[in-house]
């Protein structure tokens, strides 16, 4: 398959600010040297704990934060070096879907005016083109066309993300970041809208980044995972073989957790992992996961491990996982 995104060394630290004149006394380290491709036409489940730095990530490929260093490549072009028409080019070739239905939506807009803004930003239509392609959207989502005059809290959660999802539509993008789209929703709700999900990227060729920390979700809908830890990709393979055979300590503690119907069975199989998350502030030298794992070695407090091939389209960054 082709590479539509290429991720390379990224980093992105935020500083810690402090005094009159916000002195640097510090920085939150939130990605660190991670590199990443995305296959055109694949659905990339990105899953980790909350602030091990999955939303950062997919914000950094949509240009909403600027990388401290490395590069991504959308198509070949780099996107933090490129001029200002191939910028507003590469915005209507990516989108978001938000997480949360109820804060991503302006409440003082209607929902027509909410789809027709991005069209009247990049021009992207002709008038004529509008209301036509407006309808087409509405159609694909399973909305009515009686919302376009409505406000945002006429809706429930389940309409609302539906609402979200056609408002990254509305530009026909080849690639979309879905940020947690479905964990702010009842269950029942949450089947249909990964559903709708996956109809669209059927029927338009999407190509997703899905970032969730609901494993089951991810796996039902994706086609590989990369599991994030402390803003490092310590795991990525397809999704069968990763739920079939986890190799890293904390990816094996992560599938454990997940809900069986049998509670007997599940108690025996999960893994408790010991202490607290380190500091994205200060973090550990070595392997970032090695305060938390009952595996550590020596060299995994001085070290950080590489990312070694457990076989093909399977890498693993663990001692563990190396061949002596």
């Amino acid at each position: 398959m082709d590479k539509l995104i290429k991720i390379k060394n990224l980093i992105k630290e935020f500083p810690i600010q402090k005094g009159f004149f916000n002195k640097k006394v510090g920085a939150v380290h939130a990605i660190n040297n991670i590199s990443l491709d995305i296959y055109k036409g694949e659905t990339l489940g990105l899953v980790g704990e909350s602030g091990c730095g999955k939303t950062t990530t997919g914000r950094c490929v949509l240009g909403l934060e600027i990388p401290t260093s490395g590069t991504i490549l959308f198509d070949d072009i780099d996107t933090n070096n490129c001029d200002t028409a191939q910028k507003k080019e590469l915005k209507k070739r990516m989108q978001i879907i938000f997480q949360n239905p109820y804060s991503s939506l302006n409440p003082r807009m209607t929902i027509g005016d909410t789809l027709k803004e991005p069209i009247a930003i990049h021009k992207h239509f002709s008038k004529s083109e509008i209301d036509t392609n407006i309808k087409k959207l509405l159609d694909v989502t399973g909305l009515p066309s009686t919302v376009l005059n409505k406000y945002p809290h006429e809706f429930s959660g389940g309409q609302r993300q539906r609402i979200g999802i056609a408002r990254a539509l509305v530009l026909n993008p080849e690639f979309i970041v879905a940020d947690e789209p479905v964990s702010a929703l009842d269950v029942s709700i949450q089947a249909q809208i990964i559903n709708l999900l996956q109809n669209l990227k059927k029927e338009l060729g999407l190509t997703y980044l899905f970032i969730s920390h609901d494993l089951s979700v991810v796996q039902y809908i994706s086609d590989r995972v990369a599991v994030m830890y402390l803003g490092e990709i310590v795991e990525l393979a397809y999704t069968e073989e990763l739920f079939n055979n986890p190799k890293h300590p904390y990816t094996q503690a992560l599938l454990s957790a997940i809900p069986t119907p049998d509670p007997n069975n599940s108690a025996s199989k999960r893994i408790l992992l010991a202490g607290d998350i380190p500091s994205p502030a200060n973090l550990p030298e070595g392997c970032k996961f090695h305060t938390r794992c009952k595996y550590v070695m020596d060299i995994c407090r001085k070290e950080i491990p590489p990312a070694y091939n457990v076989q093909d389209n399977h890498q693993a960054a663990c001692y563990l996982c190396r061949e002596d």
